[in-house]
């Protein structure tokens, strides 16, 4: 697995880096693991002492931590600090929640003389996060924010495109005070990664990125009886019902497919638009797809940026070749994207039929795929009509009676006037292939955690 930083715009290779020796990957296990032993042991107060510092370092170092985002993997220079400000987000919410989200649960007895009782949430130790290229820091930040709050350590198996962020997360914690051992970054192969998952002192594995690598390691830890969640793919319904706010549903629209470049797990990838409105919409949407431009992230004036790599964007384009195969209509729309740069066409899908493999797929880029239902239980029925389960957003002026249709859609999450979005003080998770486990709040601390039960009896009770 080579490891290497290659701008998505200039097409340069501008660093690389060696994989870890067998010997760094044991060294590393075990200085988690000795440092679990002591961090476990801190009070709440000085978890929360180094998640605000981290918080406060981010915030201070804003441009740097962005601009190496925009170097590694192409994000607009605008979204890169927004994800270095979301990443300090999270650290804080933790810094000021994790005490009393972990606060121990007092549970009712039938008598004071049966004793009393209650749940106390114990870390687990070592964990081990897989993380993806398109957020490199936030999805860091998603895991390991909880995760060290609780008392846990963590080990990091970063996406082979982005290492240099790796590394300044890694250095960003131990800046803010966190002792050595507590949160390392591996350059690991997989089958380093299948061996650490078969340490002992290794309890647990979160993972974000695709299907495929999802099944991969779900089981590998099945196998190893570890405790896992998975975060992984989504082809996000994007419901326009016919009351909806035309002209700020379809601005609404051209942001959540496009934002990214179009490569997120939450982007509006599926607009089922009813009948009434469908044609108004598509017009709309058009228009508003053809006034973005492309170009270079660093510019801000830049709207789309390219995609991750090279090979990103030509396995995207050979994707929508084989839709259109399948009986798809695809039309490309605005001034042509730069010849420089890991850049494909923004594209339009339609007249996906039931019998098109495409309709169940997930197209990371500026893809739309559009359908025409006849009315709102019709397009309840093509949102649900996924093996996905991960967000989903509902358009009406009505907001009571979207709040109503959005829970007939079959997700993790479901905004009703705004795509899909991620927050620090928001739980974020899916079902189906979608995966399973949650993060963030006091869902995602809780993931990896002991919930132990302390049953009290008096020593004078009753025998």
């Amino acid at each position: 697995m080579a490891y290497a930083t290659t701008n998505p715009y200039t097409g340069e290779v501008l660093k690389t880096f060696p994989d870890a020796t067998d010997a760094e990957v044991e060294q590393a296990v075990a200085n988690a693991h000795d440092a679990f032993l002591a961090w476990k042991e801190t009070t709440f107060a000085e978890r929360a002492k180094v998640m605000q510092a981290a918080a406060d370092l981010l915030r201070k170092d804003i441009d740097p931590y962005a601009k190496l985002l925009t170097i590694e993997m192409g994000k607009l220079f605008a979204e890169a600090r927004a994800e270095v400000e979301l990443s300090a987000n999270i650290l804080e919410y933790y810094a000021r929640n994790a005490e009393t989200l972990l606060a121990p649960q007092e549970l009712p007895v039938a008598s004071a003389a049966e004793g009393k009782a209650r749940i106390v949430h114990d870390p687990l130790g070592v964990l081990l996060c897989i993380e993806p290229w398109n957020f490199p820091y936030y999805q860091i930040a998603r895991i390991i924010a909880p995760q060290l709050s609780a008392g846990n350590t963590m080990l990091l198996k970063h996406a082979s495109n982005v290492p240099q962020s790796a590394a300044a997360f890694e250095r960003l914690m131990r800046e803010a005070g966190l002792p050595e051992g507590a949160f390392q970054n591996l350059y690991a192969t997989r089958t380093q990664v299948e061996r650490i998952l078969n340490d002992p002192r290794v309890h647990g594995v979160a993972l974000t990125g695709s299907e495929d690598a999802g099944a991969i390691i779900a089981a590998q830890a099945g196998k190893a009886l570890k405790k896992s969640t998975m975060e992984l793919g989504g082809a996000d319904a994007f419901v326009v019902l016919a009351d909806a706010d035309l002209e700020k549903t379809t601005k609404w629209a051209v942001f959540g497919r496009h934002w990214n470049g179009g490569q997120v797990c939450v982007s509006s990838k599926r607009m089922i638009i009813v009948d009434e409105v469908y044609d108004r919409f598509l017009e709309r949407y058009k228009t508003g797809v053809a006034g973005l431009k492309a170009g270079d992230p660093f510019n801000p004036e830049t709207t789309l940026a390219p995609l991750s790599s090279q090979a990103a964007a030509d396995d995207l384009k050979a994707k929508i070749r084989l839709a259109v195969s399948h009986g798809a209509t695809a039309t490309e729309v605005g001034p042509d994207v730069p010849n420089q740069g890991a850049f494909v066409q923004p594209t339009i899908l339609t007249d996906i039929g039931e019998d098109n493999p495409a309709r169940y797929w997930e197209f990371f880029g500026p893809v739309s795929m559009l359908f025409r239902a006849k009315d709102e239980d019709d397009a309840v029925r093509i949102a649900n009509d996924s093996p996905f389960g991960l967000g989903g957003s509902v358009f009406t002026s009505d907001t009571e009676h979207g709040a109503k249709v959005a829970e007939k859609i079959s997700t993790g999450m479901v905004f009703v006037n705004h795509p899909t979005m991620v927050k620090a003080d928001l739980p974020f998770g899916g079902i189906r292939r979608s995966g399973y486990g949650r993060e963030l709040l006091g869902l995602g601390i809780k993931e990896f955690v002991n919930h132990k039960l302390i049953d009290v009896v008096d020593i004078d009770a009753e025998f």
